[in-house]
């Protein structure tokens, strides 16, 4: 395994953590009132689509997938249509998936949605990134001893920091302590952004101290 892949890999991640600090940094600079807790659905559709672009940049910039690549436009297009549909039907699932868990049904469906947004994001939006919209191969990538890459490696561990992250942050909403981070979905919006962001970082560490045992190849 290539050192120079697990630096690429960990500046790459470093890059996205400071892109989700900046979210929450920049624009109170020139939005008074701006802050996470406050403006926290504005927070979220920042994040967001700052992370999905940066996420974006860095998938055609370092180029992970190992799948060959097809120079037809019309594969191009018709793989970049299954990515938004992909994406989309994620939003979708993960806005059901949280209201079975008990996120409000009707009061509250900007936010749960927005919430959702920011999940898949950090979830399968760098699923298509890397593995593209395969099905197969992100049920390869997240079974046991299934990556054939650090870049595979790599997004198991965020996707799962992210979700964890998500859900213990749920812990505290029903707790009677009347704080303003617990209104839905603050502590679950930032419970995901810190499970990710600790993903990012626990991610190139892991592949690092276990690159003997890992025996796929870098590309």
């Amino acid at each position: 395994m290539k050192e120079v892949e697990i630096r690429r890999l960990f500046a790459a991640n470093i890059l996205c953590v400071l892109f989700v600090v900046l979210t929450a940094v920049v624009p109170a600079l020139g939005w008074d009132g701006f802050s996470v807790l406050r403006t926290h659905l504005a927070w979220l559709c920042i994040c967001s689509a700052c992370v999905g672009v940066l996420s974006v940049i860095l998938h055609l910039v370092l180029k992970p997938s190992l799948t060959p690549k097809r120079s037809s436009s019309a594969h191009k297009i018709s793989r970049f249509l299954k990515c938004c549909l992909y994406f989309f039907m994620s939003c979708i699932l993960f806005h059901v998936i949280v209201v079975l868990y008990g996120a409000p049904l009707i009061e509250s469906v900007t936010e749960t949605f927005l919430f959702s947004v920011l999940l898949s994001t950090f979830t399968s939006l760098q699923c298509l990134c890397v593995l593209g919209p395969n099905l197969q191969v992100w049920i390869r990538v997240f079974s046991k001893n299934g990556a054939t890459s650090i870049w595979e490696s790599s997004l198991r561990i965020t996707t799962i920091c992210s979700i964890l992250g998500a859900w213990f942050g749920a812990f505290p909403i029903p707790l009677d302590w009347d704080r303003p981070w617990q209104v839905w979905p603050i502590s679950c919006s930032l419970g995901a952004t810190f499970g990710y962001s600790a993903g990012l970082i626990i991610a190139p560490l892991w592949i690092h101290w276990n690159r003997k045992q890992l025996t796929y190849k870098s590309r």
